[in-house]
């Protein structure tokens, strides 16, 4: 390990692109500290202490929310959009298409549509979020050019963000907009230390060894899922072309636990802060109907038990839905056959795309189930002690782990492909 860190800062390629990575992420937390006019920070700190929903959206963000800055929606609306458009491959042929069978290009592609749909959705969304922090006085009345330039200011901030997300995706040691949510969570830690080292006590002694206990087990599990595989055995027939023989060797076809890493955790955590929002959203309305919903939404998501089988039940189905988005059993038995491969006992095309898809769905059951377990286990804890906090800690561990695994999967494989140039 300390080899590989040595081995970063002694190549001139992986240190320029290392020390502008960092760069990146302190231009980042510089946008964090920057706040919209007017802000009450004193409000919005109690705001943010008593309220689940807005705590949870916080870290998603990417801790912008702290003194409400003007990159306060972080790139939430670009993974909306993106959960738009993959769920749009699921129903438009020619999407699934351009994902799948238009290699860098069709995604390239696929993705510019995702930040454009991401426009509209930071100004859906910034308008709604406007209007629930002055419902709460945490900023003042607004006037129709407060809000439009507020929420000018607040698109382009998420605009902003993933622009420099998308550099840190092109240096190829991680994915960008990861990088950003990883960051703000990593920045709220020194902080957090702080505040329980004011507020500590014996009383909460059995909380921090039961908070200690979870961060082990989620880190543990997330390492083992994400490093899990299942190896299809594949054997190439003997093909004789001229005076060379190729093919009859055996290899393998490595099926992951977990196909599709750390994005099931953020599309669930995307997807579930929108109930909590609307009810909030809803509060203030005068009408008995509207506002009986609003508080059922309220009560609900602010409930730990109910919160916790929405979020399992989403981490799980998107860890099935990202894994047949991104894994075609289909193509990838065309593609076996097509270089004259073959599964033994399984006959080739049709049946052994059957055999992968069986394969892939049984290894995604048990990764999903156990993702989903990861997930909501520091919910159970938080249940059995109290202790709020705990709740958010999961779901950044979840994250910050995951990032952090796939980075060193990404950082070896730069350093494998330069010993390769060496010799």
């Amino acid at each position: 390990m300390f080899r590989k860190l040595s081995l970063l800062f002694t190549i001139p390629d992986l240190r320029k692109k290392i020390l502008f990575i960092l760069g990146i992420l302190v231009v980042f937390r510089i946008t964090a500290a920057i706040p919209v006019p007017g802000v009450d920070t004193l409000r919005l700190k109690s705001f943010l202490a008593g309220n689940q929903f807005f705590g949870l959206f916080n870290i998603f963000s990417g801790g912008v929310l702290d003194n409400l800055s003007i990159v306060m929606l972080g790139v939430g609306p670009y993974i909306t959009g993106s959960i738009i458009m993959q769920l749009l491959t699921m129903i438009v042929p020619r999407f699934k298409e351009m994902y799948q069978e238009e290699g860098e290009a069709g995604r390239a592609r696929f993705n510019q549509y995702a930040r454009l749909l991401a426009v509209p959705l930071a100004f859906l969304q910034s308008y709604g979020l406007l209007v629930l922090l002055m419902r709460q006085q945490v900023i003042p009345n607004l006037s129709l050019f407060g809000y439009i330039s507020n929420m000018i200011i607040v698109t382009a901030g998420t605009l902003f963000l993933m622009w420099l997300g998308e550099l840190i995706t092109e240096k190829g040691i991680g994915n960008g907009i990861s990088f950003l949510i990883f960051a703000g969570i990593v920045s709220s830690i020194p902080r957090d230390f702080q505040q329980e080292l004011f507020t500590f006590s014996a009383d909460k002694i059995p909380s921090y060894i039961a908070y200690v206990a979870v961060s082990l087990v989620v880190i543990a599990g997330v390492v083992i899922i994400s490093e899990g595989q299942r190896n299809v055995p594949v054997s190439y027939a003997k093909r004789v072309r001229g005076m060379r023989v190729f093919g009859g060797v055996s290899t393998h076809l490595p099926l992951r636990v977990n196909q599709a890493g750390v994005i099931p955790i953020i599309f669930a955590i995307s997807i579930i802060l929108f109930p909590g929002l609307i009810g909030s959203f809803l509060a203030g309305v005068p009408n008995p109907y509207v506002e009986h919903v609003s508080r059922f939404l309220i009560e609900a998501f602010n409930n730990l038990w109910i919160y916790g089988v929405v979020y399992f039940l989403l981490v799980f189905v998107f860890t099935y839905f990202y894994t047949a988005v991104t894994f075609d059993p289909q193509q990838i038995a065309e593609n076996v056959q097509k270089q004259g491969g073959f599964i033994l006992g399984v006959r080739p095309g049709r049946p052994t795309a059957e055999f992968l898809g069986r394969i892939l769905s049984r290894i995604t059951l048990a990764g999903g189930l156990f993702l989903g377990v990861v997930a909501v286990l520091p919910l159970a804890v938080t249940g059995v002690f109290g202790v709020r906090a705990l709740t958010l800690g999961g779901t950044a561990l979840l994250i910050v782990v995951s990032v952090v695994l796939e980075t060193m999967k990404q950082i070896d494989a730069q350093l494998v492909m330069r010993e390769y140039e060496n010799i």
